[in-house]
């Protein structure tokens, strides 16, 4: 019985074989395939770094299958591109099948080898396609920029709650206790870039610094990071990815990371731009006293998944300064500390999730790293000519033990609270009116036609360089709240 129901098995499957109509393909040269785009432009990518992938559609739409010839990348073995079509990877193909009214999918990546220039350079080649001997050309191109590579290993440093971090790379020494980073070529930071202890990283005008995806900077208790960027020629922090679709993602990397700072060699942040990170500065006193105060000026930093200014336990001078656009607090200023920050705009329009905390929030309760133990701290603070403001009702909280000194005083300010306005704590201040920023979905927060932070700021604090606002106007005589002095368009 068994072998009569397999001798039937096997008569039904030759049958099935001999009945089935063999595959035919057009061969006339009218009838040739479509592509979706004649053009792949990569944006510039990291030497020796592969790119994200781009998408490349074939498509057949005729009423009869075809046979795609040939389909190869012209530069073949040489090319700085590859290819992948329909699961295969390969630099040529032969006789691709497609069915009528059927598509293939081709993926195309670059790698590009470094070489010896600083400046961006053009690499190119074709991905040629014969169908019925009709050509099809894909213009392949791309913007090669070489670069300084940091890439980190494993240490032994702890982090606030005891962890150990997994890599970080030592960019300073007993040996080599300077180290300068120039505009020459951009800096991509693998894991951790560390400023050990009586270390000093200046980094110069123009200077591009990119994280790659967890990757920060952290300067150890006792080191320096001085920031020297110009109006013209801001440092910016970023991540690695330069695709336009990565402009304004946040959470790219983690954050850059300040120590306690031992006496004349405090940290110096000038005209920086951090961007699209978790943290934009964590700035924390950890295993001693912090012996200097951080200054940082004419500097933008936004759009983070976490906070954009994260504080413990410090002493900081700010001044023109925009923070913006944070999945937590713009602003967390915690553990105690004292605080002087004039002509900010601290302003919060995140929407890429839920977001439950205030845009500034002031806290005096210093929890020590080392042994768990909470204190509290003094805790001081001025907020001069600023705005606070955002999406929500209330964008300002506090949580102060009582025990601590605390003194906290706005200044010719706008703020969106629902705290009593007391003189106590505000001092000609504006309330609850909307700033009228001209694009805040945009980061733009400049001032509009309207705006109730225009003439409020007070003249007696615009002082030295704080005469110029973040775009290097003159503030005159009628200073406006915020980074931004307006000006008017006629």
């Amino acid at each position: 019985m068994r072998n009569y129901l397999y001798i039937i098995l096997l008569s039904l499957a030759v049958l099935t074989v001999s009945c089935r109509k063999e595959l035919k393909y057009s061969d006339g040269p009218s009838k040739d395939i479509s592509l979706s785009t004649d053009t792949i432009a990569f944006d510039t990518v990291f030497t020796s770094v592969g790119s994200s992938t781009r998408v490349l559609m074939i498509y057949n739409n005729n009423a009869e299958n075809l046979k795609i010839n040939s389909i190869r990348l012209e530069q073949g073995s040489h090319s700085p591109y590859s290819i992948n079509v329909d699961g295969e990877s390969g630099t040529l193909f032969k006789d691709k099948e497609i069915y009528a009214k059927d598509s293939l999918y081709v993926f195309v990546k670059v790698t590009i080898n470094p070489n010896d220039n600083n400046n961006p350079f053009f690499v190119e080649d074709r991905l040629i396609f014969n169908t019925n001997g009709n050509e099809n050309v894909v213009h392949l191109t791309a913007y090669g920029q070489n670069a300084n590579y940091i890439i980190g290993r494993i240490g032994i440093f702890p982090d606030e709650n005891g962890h150990y971090t997994n890599y970080y790379y030592p960019l300073t020494d007993s040996v080599n206790k300077d180290v300068h980073w120039t505009a020459e070529r951009p800096y991509v930071i693998y894991n951790v870039a560390l400023i050990d202890s009586d270390g000093t990283l200046t980094i110069e005008p123009g200077t591009h610094v990119y994280f790659h995806g967890g990757a920060g900077l952290w300067a150890w208790s006792e080191g320096q990071l001085i920031v020297n960027g110009t109006a013209e020629n801001p440092v910016v922090f970023q991540g690695d990815r330069l695709e336009s679709f990565y402009a304004d993602q946040p959470g790219q990397w983690d954050r850059i990371w300040l120590m306690e700072s031992r006496a004349g060699h405090g940290h110096i942040i000038d005209h920086a731009i951090i961007r699209n990170g978790f943290i934009g500065l964590q700035i924390q006193r950890m295993l001693k006293d912090n012996m200097e105060v951080a200054q940082i000026s004419n500097t933008i930093i936004e759009n983070h998944t976490g906070m954009g200014l994260y504080a413990n336990c410090y002493s900081i001078l700010m001044k023109n300064f925009v923070i913006n656009n944070c999945g937590n607090y713009c602003v967390a200023l915690t553990g105690g500390g004292d605080y002087l920050f004039t002509h900010g705009t601290i302003a919060n329009y995140w929407t890429s999730s839920t977001r439950k905390a205030e845009a500034l929030f002031f806290n005096n309760l210093y929890t020590n790293p080392t042994d768990g133990q909470i204190y509290h701290v003094p805790f001081e603070c001025d907020i001069i000519n600023s705005i606070v403001y955002g999406n929500r009702n209330n964008e300002f909280a506090t949580d102060f033990y009582p025990v601590a000194d605390t003194l906290y005083k706005f200044k010719n300010s706008l703020i969106c609270t629902q705290r009593p306005q007391l003189s106590l704590l505000y001092e000609s201040c504006q309330f609850n009116k909307a700033p009228k920023f001209k694009n805040p979905e945009e980061f733009d927060f400049h001032l509009d036609t309207l705006s109730p932070a225009i003439g409020i700021g007070n003249p007696c604090y615009v002082i030295g360089d704080l005469q110029y606002d973040l775009d290097g106007v003159d503030r005159g005589h009628t200073p406006d709240a915020g980074a931004y002095q307006y000006v008017p368009t006629f």
